[in-house]
């Protein structure tokens, strides 16, 4: 128990020295920021220090330059010793020297930015002078060259024997591709159409495998030219160099990838969330389409129209939401190309968004549906297809007419098949009967032929109109209800056949016939026909 208060103590006296307020605390030592000073270099890439302070004239980087020549005469002197290498000190600065000759001066600016006395920076800068000094002479030797050379000639050697090898393995690879041929190998169809034979195959993957031996073959020079040229001092930058034209882009994919992965997350749940949406909503459309659910004041061939525009905006929202989280669409050259795009849409497809808002509109107004027999201007036919863009007819000549959407909303419809199921389409045709022939007969001989008609609906039954009672004769006007508008032509050509027989057996000529005549009063022949009898 006695533990157990001891450690709540403990922890309350830490929790509570946690919430000290800031006047309690120490301040905070003010953060002092290094000057960066010039690296001195001593080819090919070695960094052996900086110097941060002014000589006279001389900056920073004029200071490192000097160093550096200095430091490369030296070593092309035949009798140079990294051991002769001493310093100086005085109250001002402290000087590497070399017998006579001045190689660099340490000051205060240098014992500043590295923390430490003078002297001691000049002595580290001096150990570190003839450690790479020691050891550039060294690669430079006769005997060290020598050994680096053979290495040299041991790896083309290895080069050499890989790239046979490479060529070998491949080339084996490829005599068994041969054999290959006349083995049940299965094209690769889509639909029905063969994309890739047993032939094609076989030369895609001799291709690819040419294609795998070339890139193998560079790849294994690339890398074998750094080893190369890090064997020797006066190439070991080109070494290095080499190295980085290919590790630099890596390393810079990688991280570009590694950095983007969050982009890409919620890129792939903006996406799944808009398929699922619309997934969901191609099921109600079917739903509505098939009746099996109904929607007071909205019909089922509405469905799957407006399941496509809702698909379309819900697309064209998950595109807008996803854009900025594209690599690079913040830049300059992207948003350029989508201006230069959206003005090209605008302007090249002004007649095609006029379509498109007209079938809209068009679907909406519900003039016709697929199937139906419609006249749009001069075209009669059954309706093929609808789109947002065109309608297609099929004629009773079998002829497939597209007609724009635009057209058929600035012109007029006419749809025989809409009301022909519940109250039937009127075929109506006229014929024109001399006043020497009774009315009555005329009617009647006009029925009988409607009634004859196969595709004639009995109820309602057919009538006749006297359209017209002009100077030489009467126009008749035979009216028939079908509920067939598809066969219309047909339709028309029995009824025209049984006018012409029911008329002949009548023995009454079907006829305009026009009269000149000159009377004084009433004369014979008189084409005033007899009343019929009461």
């Amino acid at each position: 128990m006695k533990l157990f208060f001891v450690c709540c103590l403990l922890l309350l006296s830490g929790w509570a020295g946690a919430q000290a307020p800031d006047s309690l605390l120490s301040n905070p030592r003010p953060v002092t920021t290094l000057p960066t000073g010039a690296a001195v270099v001593l080819p090919p890439t070695d960094t052996l220090f900086r110097v941060y302070g002014r000589v006279g004239s001389f900056g920073p980087q004029e200071r490192a330059e000097a160093i550096q020549r200095r430091l490369l005469t030296l070593l092309d002197a035949p009798l140079f010793s990294p051991d002769s290498l001493y310093v100086t000190d005085s109250e001002r600065d402290s000087e590497i020297m070399y017998a006579d000759t001045h190689v660099l001066s340490v000051g205060a600016a240098e014992a500043q930015a590295l923390g430490l006395p003078q002297p001691t920076v000049a002595r580290q800068y001096l150990s570190t002078l003839r450690s790479h000094l020691t050891a550039a002479q060294q690669a430079s030797s006769l005997p060290e060259l020598l050994k680096r050379g053979a290495l040299a000639v041991l790896t083309l050697l290895m080069l050499a024997g890989l790239i046979y090898g490479l060529n070998r393995f491949f080339r084996a690879i490829n005599q068994r591709i041969l054999l290959w041929r006349g083995s049940p190998l299965k094209p690769w169809r889509i639909n029905n159409y063969e994309l890739l034979t047993q032939e094609r195959q076989l030369a895609v993957l001799r291709t690819l495998l040419k294609v795998l031996r070339l890139v193998l073959v560079a790849l294994t020079v690339y890398l074998a030219l750094p080893l190369l040229f890090s064997l020797f001092p006066w190439t070991e930058g080109f070494s290095r160099q080499l190295l980085g034209y290919v590790l630099g882009p890596v390393q810079r994919v990688v991280l570009a990838v590694v950095h983007y992965v969050p982009n890409l997350l919620t890129i792939v749940v903006i996406y799944l969330f808009t398929t699922y949406a619309v997934r969901f909503l191609r099921f109600l459309a079917g739903e509505v389409a098939t009746g099996q659910l109904v929607i007071e004041g909205f019909y089922p061939d509405w469905a799957l129209p407006t399941f496509n525009l809702v698909r379309f905006a819900l697309y064209v929202f998950m595109f807008i939401v996803i854009f900025p989280y594209l690599p690079g669409s913040d830049s300059p050259v992207f948003q350029g190309v989508s201006v230069l795009l959206g003005f090209v849409i605008s302007f090249g497809s002004t007649s095609a968004i006029g379509n498109l808002v007209a079938g809209i509109v068009i679907t909406y107004m519900r003039p016709f549906k697929v199937g139906d027999r419609v006249k749009i201007g001069e075209v009669v036919g059954d309706v093929l297809e609808k789109t947002l863009l065109v309608t297609r007819l099929r004629t009773v000549k079998n002829e497939d007419i597209t007609i724009p959407n635009s057209n058929i909303l600035t012109g007029h419809t006419v749809n025989y098949s809409a009301a022909a199921e519940r109250e039937g389409l009127v075929l109506h045709s006229t014929v024109t009967i001399g006043y020497d022939v009774p009315w009555p007969q005329v009617h009647e001989l006009l029925l009988r032929a409607a009634r004859a008609t196969q595709g004639v609906e009995t109820t309602p039954a057919p009538f006749v109109l006297q359209t017209s009672l002009d100077d030489f004769y009467v126009s008749y006007q035979i009216n028939a209800y079908t509920r067939q508008p598809h066969r219309q032509a047909a339709l028309y050509s029995e009824l025209h056949q049984h006018i012409q027989t029911e008329f002949a057996r009548a023995g009454v000529e079907v006829m305009s016939p026009h009269y000149r005549a000159t009377r004084s009063g009433s004369e014979a022949g008189s084409t005033i026909p007899q009343l019929p009898a009461q």
